[in-house]
Order: structure tokens, then sequence, then C-alpha cells
């Protein structure tokens, strides 16, 4: 299976992801002249999927540019892929527990809501991190025109999100907003991871268009 083929239907995955998760936007019945009100209350909804919107656009950059930067797949890219996308389409079912329980107060409804989001992130990085190994561990899935230290400088990312994600669920139990302050930062840990491979990524183009004009030369 071609690289181009992989990526064209994991992102069609992720949009239609994202499209669901818009569904989740909806007025229920309200007396007139109280519309602005009924607007109001649905905070929570506006606020998660804010944040979801955030994970999932800044996942997608890391898988298109990742998987963009290899020379070719294999069967066991292509099912660590998959399971990776399994992962990622979990992501609106948390989103809705959150949007539910938020406004209510309910400390028990909130934290178990919050643990919900905190475990498919889990699984989320568990995979980039499968993924990662993977390609590590078969140097011919790489691109030439990539040096190793940009494979190196990323494998161990997803390590970082996971030990916050960890954190979080174990602050559910003592202070149930740090524990969601915890969940946000993971999830703005994952931005600016991407924005480091990026850079890595600009550095390494860099390095490899130098030495062709050395070469050229």
């Amino acid at each position: 299976m071609k690289l181009d083929r992989v990526q064209a239907f994991s992102d069609g995955v992720f949009s239609i992801l994202i499209t669901i998760m818009v569904l989740e936007f909806h007025i229920d019945d309200f007396k007139p002249g109280h519309l602005f009100n009924e607007v109001l209350n649905q905070w929570p909804i506006f606020g998660t999927y804010l944040i979801s919107y955030l994970y999932v656009g800044t996942l997608w950059l890391f898988h298109h540019d990742y998987i963009a930067g290899l020379k070719i797949t294999d069967r066991g890219l292509n099912i660590l892929n998959l399971l990776m996308l399994f992962s990622i389409t979990l992501i609106n079912y948390p989103m809705t527990l959150i949007s539910a329980v938020l406004a209510s107060g309910n400390t028990s409804d909130i934290r178990t809501a919050f643990i919900f989001y905190d475990l498919v992130a889990l699984f989320i990085s568990g995979t980039f991190l499968l993924i990662y190994f993977y390609v590590n561990q078969h140097s011919y899935l790489k691109s030439k025109a990539k040096p190793e230290s940009y494979y190196q400088s990323i494998r161990f990312d997803p390590l970082g999100s996971m030990a916050i994600y960890g954190t979080s669920i174990a602050l559910s139990f003592v202070n149930i907003w740090l524990s969601g302050f915890l969940l946000v930062a993971g999830i703005i840990y994952h931005f600016i991871a991407y924005i480091r491979m990026s850079a890595s990524e600009d550095l390494a183009e860099k390095l490899a268009l130098n030495k062709k004009n050395l070469t050229d030369k």
C-alpha cells in the first residue's frame, strides 16, 4: 500500500471525527425569549469542543507530518495506524461525558468524566508510542532525507503526555479541578511537542538541502 493512500484514509477518519464532534451542538426546547440564556447554559459543550478540537487537530498535524516523512509503509505499520485511528475516534465519548456533567457541579460525575478522557488520551499516546517504536525498529521505513536525529528526537514524546494524563487520573481523587487542569495541560503539551517536531523537521530539510548543494558543487 502506498503512503498517499494511508494518509488519505487517515485524513478522512480525522475529518469525520471532527464533523461528529460538531453534531453535539444542538438546542433543546426553550421558552420564547430565553434563547440567550439557553446558549449561555451550553458553555460546557463549547468549552469541551474547543479543547477536543485543539487535541484532534494537533494529533492530525502529528500524523500527517510524520507519515508524510516516511519512505514506505508495510503491513505492521498499517495495522498500528488503524489502531491509532481507532483510539482517536473514541475521543468524542469522553468529550460528551464532560460536557454533560461539567455544569452539574457533582464532583463524582466530573471525576468519572475526566478519568474517561484521561484513559482515552493515554490510549492515543500509547498508539503513537508504538508507531514511533515500530518505525525505529524497521529502518527501511524511514526517509533518507531525514537524519536519524529527527526520529530519535521525538520517539519519547508520547511518554511525556502519558505521564501527564496518568498524574491527572491520580489527582482526580485529591483535587478534581487540578486534575482537569492537567488534562488540558496534556493537550497543550501535544501542541508544544508538535512545534518542536516541526522545527526538527525543518532543520533536517535544511541540512539535507545544504548537503545536496555541497554535492552539486
